[in-house]
């Protein structure tokens, strides 16, 4: 059985990978997010941008509505503290989808 996990992938000012790490792990319909938490992690670590990844059990690569407002909450709360998101990545079994990609981010 899977369960939903929620990543961050924290990057320097030369996009560099700095750290990965496992912000939450959940149940089977979801798991928690504090975006505080991450930014926290951030100023830490001197990283000036964030990627978010979080995977689907269902499979399914469609964002949810949630995905959609937790991605805007984190873009305008990281751009307060001048910290930039660049995408949001949904994996399953089947593929992954990019906000980037698809010009939504």
């Amino acid at each position: 059985m899977f369960y939903f996990s929620f990543w961050i992938l924290y990057l320097n000012q030369a996009s560099k990978l700095l750290e990965k790490y496992c912000l939450s792990k959940g149940g089977i319909t979801q798991t928690v997010v504090d975006i505080r938490l991450a930014l926290k992690l951030a100023f830490e670590l001197n990283a000036t941008t964030l990627i978010l990844v979080h995977n689907h059990p269902s499979g399914s690569l469609i964002p949810s509505e949630r995905d959609m407002k937790l991605t805007q909450k984190f873009k305008h709360a990281a751009k307060y503290v001048d910290l930039s998101v660049v995408d949001h990545l949904i994996v399953s079994e089947k593929g992954y989808f990019s906000f980037a990609d698809k010009g939504i981010i």
